[in-house]
């Protein structure tokens, strides 16, 4: 299988405001894809489709799985959760009442088999299940190095540390394709640095693909297989970094004459 999620002539309308054009990606099985452009340029616009939080005007969106193809618009955010697309925001939305392993638990809620029955009456097999998501939920703040925050407040947890724990729920829920929206903002270059790693570890262990959306060039130059360019909701340029880094259209209107400037 040479492409598990395909976007084809993905268009988003508001009003008179065509906020995607006709978009055309493929992802491939364990690659990393970074969308790049300026402020306005559609990227979120163009996540919150693929996760359900917007209806495409036209176009399709298509999930392989099992040589299956899944078609996912017009599904709800939560039944693409459980096809196995994850998302972090731009802006943190972590529950900031709840405890770092509680939040990973939540990730965890789409593959749990008890019902509201089973939780109300909290049953043999209820309890065992909810035993075995502490366990699994624990095991992946370990992953992230967050275990030490297991009973913190996600509210009192540092900014850096709320950032990897937006990805730790998100990969809780089991992705096949994980859609970062600009992970590493805010972040100081070490924390980049670590963040870099810790995509490329998930990667390979995981066998995930990636999606990410990320204003810093640096990163997106080094952690990218492959870079689409959005400007004013239509792709510009499509390829490896050192295609887009010496693209001139490109370098023009984004990047300008020095990528790492």
């Amino acid at each position: 299988m040479d492409t598990i999620l395909d976007i084809k002539h993905l268009t988003k309308d508001f009003g008179g405001l065509r906020a995607l054009d006709k978009i055309d990606l493929q992802l491939k099985p364990k690659e990393i894809l970074a969308i790049i452009g300026p402020n306005g340029a559609g990227k979120t616009t163009l996540f919150n489709c693929i996760t359900g939080m917007y209806s495409p005007t036209n176009g399709d969106i298509i999930l392989w799985k099992s040589k299956q193809p899944i078609r996912l618009n017009g599904l709800k955010p939560n039944r693409i959760t459980e096809h196995g697309l994850a998302r972090t925001f731009q802006n943190i939305r972590l529950f900031q009442n709840m405890t770092a392993l509680e939040n990973v638990m939540i990730g965890k809620h789409c593959r749990t088999q008890t019902g509201i029955l089973g939780a109300i009456t909290r049953h043999v097999k209820s309890r065992h299940e909810e035993i075995q998501i502490v366990k699994e939920s624990y095991q992946w703040l370990k992953r992230f190095d967050l275990d030490s925050y297991a009973d913190e407040y996600a509210k009192h947890l540092p900014y850096g540390v709320q950032r990897r724990l937006e990805i730790a729920r998100a990969m809780a829920t089991e992705p096949v394709v994980l859609l970062l929206d600009e992970p590493a903002a805010g972040l100081n270059p070490q924390e980049t640095q670590d963040l870099n790693d810790l995509i490329h570890q998930l990667r390979q262990d995981e066998t995930i693909s990636v999606i990410l959306i990320e204003h810093d060039m640096r990163l997106v130059m080094k952690i990218s297989d492959r870079i689409a360019v959005l400007d004013y909701g239509r792709k510009i340029a499509e390829g490896t970094p050192f295609d887009i880094q010496n693209n001139p259209i490109v370098i023009k209107a984004y990047l300008g004459e020095d990528c790492d400037s």
